[in-house]
């Protein structure tokens, strides 16, 4: 049986993809711009977080513009049954913004991937150590950003449609 969109999830769906309003109330801006109550947005993104969807709603955060001017990619080579407990350790400081678990490759054991902001490269370094002395691994390579190449939401939908 196909899984198609209702027309009003397809309304949802096109100005969700824009990105969320940027205001204290983005579901109430949503229904506005949507022509829809808030409680049938709301009600939409939980039927597709129970559907699987979705997995989560966030804002994209242009990093640059709020003062952090140097990140870095670390990858971790952490041992399979630690890497659930080490992830979120190290997903808990406040300068990293993704941490994940990645397969590993041939010529590339690292199984963990973290990215990590701050001002200056080197308050980047000083992080990166930090996080490996607080986690007890090692192992790990930094991937200095050197520009960003893209930071937009996927389109789905054109015009509504």
């Amino acid at each position: 049986m196909e899984d198609r969109l209702s027309h009003i999830e397809r309304r949802i769906l096109a100005i969700l993809q824009g990105g969320l309003p940027k205001s204290r109330t983005p579901y109430k801006d949503m229904a506005v711009q949507a022509d829809l109550d808030t409680k049938q947005i709301l009600a939409v993104l939980q039927q597709w977080k129970r559907q699987h969807k979705i997995r989560r709603i966030g804002a994209i955060v242009n990093y640059y513009k709020v003062g952090l001017e140097a990140g870095a990619m670390v990858v971790w080579q952490v041992e399979p049954e630690r890497i659930k407990r080490i992830g979120e350790e190290m997903a808990a400081f406040k300068q990293v913004s993704h941490a994940y678990q990645r397969q590993t490759a041939e010529n590339w054991p690292y199984n963990l991937y973290t990215m990590v902001h701050a001002e200056t490269l080197d308050e980047t370094r000083r992080i990166v150590q930090q996080i490996s002395d607080a986690c007890g691994v090692s192992d790990y390579r930094i991937l200095d950003t050197l520009r960003e190449l893209k930071k937009t939401p996927p389109t789905y939908i054109i015009n509504g449609e």
